[in-house]
């Protein structure tokens, strides 16, 4: 990538003849994050639309994962670790029950907010006679240190709730989609960093969609803004890699081995979208006895997908950049970060928290802020 400053790449984009309207996804909660903060979209033109993707490991934590979670800690003697992020997801729940671990903590539960996998470890060496349960919902970068915990050598009152996922399987099946709602694609920078920029080759090669992938600073996101809109007036797809620095085409091949080695891919759900096929991650059969689902499996529930978001609530839809999160029904009314009611005003990698964190409170018409399906 050129060394071109952030101003540079935006002028040579509001320089460019765009015809018709540009629509690109963004994967990552943390380029939604950076684009925002940087206030990109009402500096660039009129007909390109910026549409937050499926980039939230928190947003689509299924219901199910953290009703596990909230009901070992409520019923068995054991320590709850989990990232911050994951305490206050709301979950559809009769009204006398927790919603959320931060409700579940309240009425005892022995839950400990965590940074990384290493304190999980941490906590496990600290209470040795106690059961700690460490619940990591997270894409690969959250997944590869996982991985590293368990080969390094888990202690054996360590059980793992996992709820790991792939990005690149949810981007593949919205592209096979009848309306994926895009036409060009900006990939994770920190998942390609372990994954590789080739695993996302698909997209340009099977889909004829431009992409390219980026950091997390205005000049490598307006390099591969500018990269995908000049791929499309060419008439071409393919993939552009603006952060080489971080990014290789093979990715890291230690973490990919580490994940390799301790973890098995399945069919997993996402909340409000369904099972994507081998979307997750599963511990393999060698540690098979730190699997908290198998310890647990009394507490599990069944739950119906399609119904997993609360009334009024267009979480799915954001995620799928079917809706931008300002068009929700409840957003900024019934739902704001003191009062979610969908998961994606939690993280600080959900969409809703991120356009409310930077000034957009209320269900307004702003600058590219109508229906993604228009």
């Amino acid at each position: 990538m050129s060394t071109t400053h952030a101003k540079q790449w935006l002028d040579k984009i509001n320089a460019l003849t765009i015809p018709d309207t540009i629509k690109i996804m963004n994967v990552c909660g943390g380029h939604e994050r950076a684009l925002n903060q940087a206030g990109l979209r009402t500096l660039l033109p009129e007909n390109i639309e910026l549409i937050p993707g499926p980039g939230c490991p928190v947003c689509i934590c299924p219901e199910e994962a953290i009703e596990l979670a909230i009901q070992i800690a409520l019923n068995e003697a054991v320590i709850v670790a989990t990232f911050g992020d994951m305490l206050r997801v709301p979950i559809n729940a009769a009204k006398d029950a927790p919603r959320s671990l931060e409700q579940a903590s309240a009425l005892g539960a022995n839950i400990r907010p965590i940074a990384s996998p290493i304190e999980a470890r941490a906590l496990a060496l600290q209470h040795p006679q106690q059961r700690v349960v460490f619940f990591m919902a997270g894409f690969e970068t959250t997944t590869a240190p996982t991985a590293a915990l368990i080969a390094e050598g888990i202690p054996d009152n360590l059980l793992l709730l996992l709820a790991a996922r792939r990005t690149w399987p949810a981007v593949a099946q919205l592209l096979d989609s009848d309306t994926p709602g895009f036409n060009a694609l900006i990939a994770p920078g920190h998942v390609s960093a372990v994954m590789g920029s080739d695993e996302w080759r698909f997209v340009a090669e099977q889909h004829q969609l431009p992409l390219a992938v980026a950091g997390f600073d205005a000049e490598t996101l307006l390099a591969a803004i500018y990269s995908v809109i000049t791929q499309l007036l060419d008439g071409e797809a393919r993939l552009d890699n603006c952060y080489p620095a971080i990014v290789k085409p093979q990715g890291n091949r230690t973490a990919q081995r580490l994940i390799n080695a301790t973890l098995d891919i399945i069919d997993s759900p996402w909340r409000g979208i369904g099972m994507i096929p081998a979307s997750g991650y599963a511990l393999n059969e060698t540690y098979q006895a730190h699997d908290a689902h198998t310890h647990f499996a009394q507490y599990a529930a069944e739950r119906n997908h399609e119904r997993e978001m609360p009334p009024g609530c267009d979480c799915a839809q954001v995620v799928l950049g079917k809706c931008y999160p300002n068009r929700c029904r409840l957003y900024g009314t019934a739902c704001t970060p003191a009062t979610p009611i969908g998961p994606c005003m939690v993280s600080d990698e959900g969409a809703c928290r991120i356009w409310w964190a930077n000034g957009l409170h209320k269900q307004s018409a702003v600058k590219q802020k109508r229906s993604i399906q228009a």
